[in-house]
């Protein structure tokens, strides 16, 4: 009993001082658990915001793929149906083990056409197409979520499910070459044939595709004469950053013994879906962007770096303020250790009793802190990525476990200046 008198006393003479401490450790909690959750978290993040920049996995044939190795050329509508893919396994994309890590993904045909006497390349593709899988599943996708860049000047999107097939559109360079807008005809003439077709849009995409223009696959199949064949798939998928692990395996899954296998095949590296979409598309081969997954890593790493500064100087500043602040408790209180010095009480016992109010003090603080974090993480998450941050449970025990290591810590000082006094120069004011 006498021992909780004591605290209760020390409660209610320092209250102010107990109350700082309580705000301090609230603070450094906060900071901790906001920036540890959203480290995290960042890593799925950064990926779905570099996903609104396009494909990350390119998918070709084998013989395509040699030759554009070899000569550094991506062959033309002359090469034979062995340098294209079938576009009815397209949709097996979505049959392989990380299916739900293929967010989105289209195939391309490019073709040469001619326009008002003028050679153009063409684009067929997927703007948004329904598939119905062997699996029973179905699946819109296409190169509206794929080209999510593009601005759309006037016009907008061909849609496949109600739109006339006979519709293109057309980049901002090609339409100021051809002096065409929306609503105009266009006649394209291809190796194969050749019809009318109206603009539907005029698009902006920054890059090389504002000099040429996009239309539905199955018109550019019947211009070229490659009807149920594509050039490519671009595909779009969640990936983990590449490791250690990662880099073998992408250099050759053969020399992976069996635990690495599972684990590599079992992770979403670039490198194990690219693996398994060859598996599941006869003939293909598919390669990362490189520039894309690499990026990722490097933005994740310095993210995942600058939280974890941010999170190690806020609990820095804790600790020098518990410092300060026990510090200057505790010398305020010296009267009162030295008469429990003199009365017969040892160190120990008086550690114990100063450290049990800090430590009910830091764990108030701590648990005000946690729930301060969680409201600061999803404001980032909102704020930075437009979506709510995932509250890890063991972010809780860690954040825990370094409030009370910063307690303890900043709490040193002052239990060396305890050990210091002496009852007789206390007692006697000096």
């Amino acid at each position: 009993m006498f021992f909780f008198r004591m605290i209760k006393g020390a409660y209610v003479r320092q209250w102010k001082k107990m109350l700082v401490i309580a705000v301090t450790v609230a603070l450094g909690a906060s900071i901790a658990t906001a920036m540890l959750n959203v480290m995290l978290d960042v890593g799925d993040k950064i990926n779905q915001e570099l996903k609104a920049y396009g494909a990350n996995i390119n998918v070709v044939s084998r013989s395509a793929s040699v030759l554009s190795n070899l000569y550094e050329i991506e062959g033309d509508d002359e090469v034979n149906v062995d340098s294209y893919l079938k576009e009815k396994d397209v949709g097996k994309i979505k049959t392989i083990f990380w299916a739900f890590n293929i967010t989105d993904f289209a195939p391309v045909m490019e073709s040469s056409v001619t326009v008002n006497g003028k050679k153009y390349k063409a684009v067929g593709t997927w703007f948004n197409h329904h598939l119905e899988l062997d699996t029973g599943e179905s699946v819109d996708t296409g190169v509206i979520n794929l080209r999510s860049w593009w601005k759309i000047k006037s016009g907008e999107w061909i849609n496949e499910q109600s739109s006339d097939l006979k519709e293109v559109m057309i980049g901002s360079n090609f339409a100021e070459k051809e002096n065409l807008s929306v609503g105009a005809v266009m006649t394209v003439t291809g190796k194969k044939g050749g019809g009318d077709y109206k603009v539907r849009a005029v698009y902006s995409s920054g890059d090389a595709a504002d000099d040429t223009f996009y239309m539905p696959m199955s018109e550019i199949q019947k211009l070229s004469g490659t009807e149920g064949y594509v050039k490519k798939i671009e595909v779009s998928a969640l990936t983990t950053p590449d490791n250690e692990l990662a880099v073998k395996a992408a250099k050759n899954p053969d020399q992976l013994s069996r635990a690495e296998y599972d684990l590599w095949y079992c992770t979403a590296y670039v490198s194990s879906i690219c693996y398994q979409i060859q598996e599941v598309i006869p003939n293909s081969v598919a390669t990362a962007y490189r520039q894309i997954a690499e990026s990722e890593g490097e933005i994740l790493d310095k993210t995942q770096l600058l939280m974890t500064l941010i999170t190690i100087l806020s609990l820095i500043g804790a600790a020098l303020g518990i410092s300060n602040l026990v510090t200057s408790s505790v010398m305020e209180r010296a009267g009162e250790i030295g008469l429990m010095k003199a009365v017969g009480a040892k160190n120990s016992q008086i550690i114990f009793l100063i450290l049990t109010e800090i430590f009910i003090t830091a764990i108030i603080g701590a648990v005000a802190g946690y729930f301060m974090g969680f409201g600061f993480a999803q404001v980032i998450g909102r704020t930075v990525f437009g979506s709510a941050i995932d509250m890890k449970g063991m972010i809780a025990f860690i954040v825990a476990v370094l409030i009370l290591g910063v307690t303890l810590i900043g709490s040193l000082p002052a239990i060396r200046l305890m050990l210091r006094l002496r009852p007789s120069e206390v007692l006697h004011g000096r």
